[in-house]
């Protein structure tokens, strides 16, 4: 990624700056490796819902997949056919339910009976049919961290495989359902194909059992969670989209007709965001020196919330001799830290900083914790 450090000098700290033209070889590798009518692409709104930044991925045809009410809402108000829209999380509210029923989603991704009994009753009231997957929970380890892993029987997501025959009943029997698929989701950040692959062997299982019993399903939504580079943003701009495909090409066994749908987010839009932040201070301590940056916790949560490191950039002078750097933020925690023993080029006060790879889960988490203004955002020309 390039940065207009000219242009920066005048814009105010600390902010997101999106390299457009990395975004849009990014859907094109997507769609390039792709390679199947059968296969459909929802973006996953909560990684990043800036309107320019979705505006790309609505061109490129593909659906939305949302966890929230107001995420359904901003999908269909920028755009978004409803019924390319797919709508999961454990706790749908009556009134995002009913919202989702009269915009016409596409499918709710149902986690529990009691959710599927409810989504019934509302839409029995609107005299509409709702159509529905059931989100599994396949017991796969993602490998990744604790807070992030969503395929394990520990975690509070989707149906237990234990259960699943009754909630199948359940979805038949009850009025104004109609069952199109199975869901799943193993986690986020997932850099080895290996628990995708066992995935696809528990869902080749799962259609077996059910073909057996006289149940087929339209579609197989296999969620994302497909990681990036962190560490090598440059090197790698763009996910390895081709291994990632591959595997459920190999793997998985569908049905002539059968559809696959995946919900990628994060490999969509993280490296082309970075927040761009100004030193304000360098702080020498008694065995550290601390670089205080303007932009903290509030503004990109993912280090503080999940221990996540990004590259962090000295673009102001990145030639000058290194040292190193505890670089914090200006929160008053002692976890709204960036990157400890960073050995990065010599730094002062007026420094800009980029904290790399943030396009995702760094706006959208962004808040006003300390009463602090959000960042903005900029694009590249």
């Amino acid at each position: 990624m390039n940065f207009p450090i000219e242009r920066f000098q005048s814009i105010k700290t600390p902010f997101y700056y999106y390299d457009l033209d990395l975004l849009k070889n990014t859907i094109a590798e997507v769609k390039k490796q792709v390679g199947d009518s059968r296969y459909h692409i929802h973006y996953a709104l909560k990684a990043n819902a800036n309107p320019d930044i979705i505006k790309p991925i609505r061109e490129a045809g593909w659906g939305v997949d949302c966890v929230s009410g107001n995420e359904v809402m901003t999908a269909v108000e920028n755009g978004f056919e409803p019924s390319s829209i797919v709508f999961a999380g454990v706790g749908k509210t009556d009134d995002e339910i009913n919202y989702a029923l009269s915009v016409g989603i596409g499918c709710f991704n149902v986690e529990s009976l009691p959710e599927l009994e409810v989504i019934s009753q509302h839409a029995v009231a609107k005299n509409v049919t709702a159509k529905v997957s059931l989100r599994v929970n396949p017991n796969v380890d993602a490998h990744t961290h604790h807070y992030i892993t969503t395929g394990l029987n520990e975690n509070k997501f989707g149906i237990d495989l234990r259960h699943l025959d009754a909630v199948v009943d359940a979805a038949f029997s009850l009025p104004n359902i109609s069952l199109e698929g199975l869901h799943f989701h193993i986690g986020s950040q997932i850099t080895d194909m290996e628990p995708y692959r066992q995935l696809c062997e528990k869902v080749n299982e799962l259609q077996a059992h059910f073909a057996a019993k006289g149940i087929t399903f339209a579609t197989i939504n296999v969620g994302g969670g497909l990681g990036i580079d962190y560490d090598n943003p440059d090197l790698n701009p763009i996910a390895d989209f081709k291994s990632y495909f591959e595997v459920f090409r190999n793997n998985l066994k569908l049905a002539e007709n059968q559809q696959l749908h995946f919900e990628l987010g994060r490999s969509i839009v993280a490296q082309c965001g970075a927040l761009i932040s100004r030193v304000l201070y360098v702080k020498k301590g008694v065995e550290k020196q601390f670089a205080i940056l303007d932009a903290g916790m509030n503004d990109l949560l993912r280090p503080a919330l999940y221990g996540a490191h990004h590259k962090i950039e000295n673009i102001s002078s990145p030639d000058a001799s290194e040292e190193v750097y505890d670089v914090v933020g200006p929160v008053c925690e002692s976890s709204d830290v960036f990157g400890r023993d960073e050995c990065l080029p010599h730094m002062q006060r007026g420094t800009l900083v980029a904290l790399r790879s943030a396009g995702a889960y760094g706006e959208t988490m962004a808040s006003r914790y300390n009463l602090r203004t959000l960042p903005d955002a900029v694009y590249s020309e």
